[in-house]
């Protein structure tokens, strides 16, 4: 039996230059930051990668890079979810010929599916992965369609390659024990996401790691293998002094993450295609010391 996920599997966000074309050269120096920062495995793209503004071709092209620059280091899981199952499933088919590890895929967003139409989704996700691990996205909020554990269970004994789940669903904690109760053995891990902010809950309630935006990857390293050692008060400080950061970034969004990865000397550029909010004086005074705070718990320096 393959190894089972475990750890942190850390979303890459997408680079772009400043004509909003994917910056490959940052993207390389990306996949390099994560596995010197301790990350367990690699996940692109998917929300925070901004993936449903990206082309079909530029998709491609992401994964080929990371696959390629992640030279086999950590396991690295493909977003191929789409509005439509013919599209995940071109997607998945070329993530598995480029050599990803396994697959994530949230349900079509644009236009809900009745319940047989989302597992002829994930049907068809599994039989272009053809033998990898499916992961289920289990998300709310405007581009989500979140599902109860019961639905989830159902859809994993109808498709077997579906070994894992994300789950995101508000409140996660409570969300990830229901849906490992109802599970039992039938899946081989839940993972946890919501941008980290409930990270040790959601490991202490049985997650087997998390999927969470790169910037502060190594703080997560930190938490995660601390509370598996038994070390509860040292995850759960280090935790706390992650908390302002991850908090400006879910108030203004993926510039935050730009702007923390910039810093460090992972991107060129904070640009992006969503529409959020710019940093003004104050977010960066405030990032300013969110960073020092946390600081302890980088590998790499953080530069002000």
């Amino acid at each position: 039996m393959a190894e089972r996920w475990r750890g942190i599997y850390t979303i890459l966000l997408t680079p772009f230059l400043e004509d909003r074309s994917p910056d490959e050269e940052s993207l390389r120096r990306e996949v390099d930051f994560v596995v010197a920062a301790g990350a367990h495995g690699i996940v692109t793209p998917v929300n925070t990668s901004e993936f449903s503004l990206l082309t079909d071709d530029e998709r491609r092209r992401l994964a080929d890079i990371v696959i390629e620059q992640a030279r086999g280091r950590v396991p690295v899981v493909i977003g191929t979810a789409a509005a439509t199952a013919g599209t995940a499933e071109a997607l998945t088919r070329h993530a598995r010929s480029a050599g990803a590890t396994g697959v994530i895929a949230m349900p079509p967003y644009v236009i809900p599916l009745d319940p047989s139409g989302v597992r002829d989704y994930y049907a068809r996700i599994a039989d272009a992965a053809d033998g990898l691990p499916v992961v289920v996205q289990n998300v709310g909020g405007q581009v989500g369609v979140p599902m109860r554990a019961g639905t989830i269970v159902e859809l994993a004994d109808a498709v077997p390659s579906i070994r894992y789940v994300k789950e995101e669903t508000m409140p996660s904690g409570h969300r990830i024990s229901e849906l490992l109760a109802a599970a039992g053995n039938r899946l081989d891990g839940v993972f946890g996401g919501s941008g980290g902010r409930c990270l040790v809950d959601e490991l202490q309630r049985g997650a087997c790691g998390l999927m969470s935006g790169c910037h502060l990857v190594d703080a997560q390293v930190k938490v995660y293998e601390s509370l598996t050692a038994g070390d509860t008060a040292s995850a759960q400080a280090a935790f706390v002094r992650q908390l302002p950061a991850q908090t400006i970034w879910g108030l203004l969004g993926v510039g935050v993450a730009k702007e923390i990865l910039k810093r460090r000397g992972v991107f060129s550029t904070t640009a992006s295609r969503r529409p959020d909010h710019e940093l003004d004086a104050y977010d960066h005074a405030q990032l300013d010391d969110a960073l020092k705070l946390v600081q302890q718990d980088l590998v790499a320096e953080v530069v002000a």
